[in-house]
């Protein structure tokens, strides 16, 4: 297993303009700055358990039973939540992807199967995928679209994996985290299987729609409550705080902020891709809000050298050096890391 790193390291590299991190372009909405701040007066409340507010907020919002919502201290927690209530002896990752799912497996013992994405294939599934769904695997995590390089999972093989993963009693945990941010999310959702699938379990989060990443908050579906109410005993008490919580309420009614955000992304989406390619980048079919390419080896010392901080992908399985991620920005963030990489690529001639 390679070293667990992550984009966002602004502690360490303070002076540069961040496209490592993959959070809404428009910045933290003032309404969920200002319900995470009323709180401040009232640091020495524990937080509400259960989060009964926020849990009706969320099932409103995605239109499902608040029985069917477990919070959680950033999607992140979940997935270790959920592996340590499954305890999986054998699961199926995509390689590459985010790390979190292998490393919460292997916290609980679990051999890991992986099914290679791969550049000649653009990095998409491909219908072998149907063939590794066995009666020995316990459990499958799919990322869509996927992280790092974006590329979304059609609804026509989400559907058959998820009939497969049926057949075969396997557990199927699909982290839909950077939906918000494709054309169409409703093609893609697997909402409408939850009440007739108790073997699907839907990840979602605040951090990347509302880009709230410090104040960790994230969320599952899932019409297993039994599961649930399993995975909340393994969960300790007050792991989302009164802080998270009310701004969690608050940005579930930002609904315009939302659709702005998705917009800029769309625009400023294309402006980058026609852009790098134009300087000779492989620029791969990223729909969220990311994109993924592919450069020359040095590329992450040669942006930070110019205070640019984007996201070496040479620590994901299946993934070596020369391959990057960007987040999308506003638009005079992105000129200037197209005038960065094009000072790198012209100097390199």
């Amino acid at each position: 297993m390679k070293k667990h790193v992550h984009g966002g390291n602004i502690y360490q590299h303070q002076n540069c303009v961040d496209f490592s991190a993959n959070c809404n372009p428009l910045g933290t909405p003032e309404s969920v700055r200002a319900a995470a701040a009323k709180w401040l007066d009232r640091l020495e409340c524990y937080p509400q358990v259960g989060c009964g507010p926020l849990r009706e907020a969320i099932a409103k919002y995605e239109g499902v039973k608040p029985s069917q919502v477990i919070c959680g201290n950033g999607a992140a927690e979940l997935i270790f939540t959920l592996c340590r209530t499954i305890k999986p002896s054998r699961a199926l990752l995509l390689c590459p992807t985010f790390a979190e799912y292998g490393q919460a497996l292997e916290s609980v013992d679990c051999h890991l199967h992986y099914y290679t994405l791969t550049e000649k294939n653009s990095f998409a599934i491909q219908n072998d995928f149907l063939d590794v769904l066995t009666p020995e695997l316990d459990m499958v995590f799919l990322c869509n679209p996927n992280n790092p390089t974006g590329v979304l999972t059609g609804r026509n093989m989400l559907e058959r994996i998820l009939e497969k993963c049926r057949e075969n009693h396997i557990f199927l945990v699909v982290d839909e985290c950077f939906l918000d941010f494709v054309k169409e999310p409703d093609s893609y959702t697997l909402k409408s299987f939850l009440e007739y699938e108790k073997g699907l379990f839907l990840l979602k989060a605040f951090t990347k729609r509302y880009a709230m990443a410090g104040l960790r908050l994230g969320y599952g579906l899932c019409a297993n409550e039994e599961l649930l109410e399993r995975m909340n005993a393994c969960t300790q008490p007050w792991n989302v705080s009164s802080l998270a919580q009310a701004a969690g309420v608050a940005a579930l009614k930002e609904t315009a902020y939302v659709e702005t955000g998705r917009q800029l992304i769309f625009e400023e989406s294309d402006f980058l891709k026609k852009e790098m390619k134009a300087l000779g980048l492989t620029v791969f079919d990223s729909q969220a809000n990311y994109i993924f390419f592919k450069g020359d080896a040095d590329l992450y010392e040669a942006c930070l050298a110019k205070e640019i901080l984007i996201r070496d992908c040479s620590n994901y399985p299946g993934l070596t050096g020369g391959f990057y991620r960007i987040a999308v920005k506003k638009h005079e963030e992105n000129v200037k890391l197209i005038k960065a990489l094009k000072e790198i690529t012209e100097g390199g001639k």
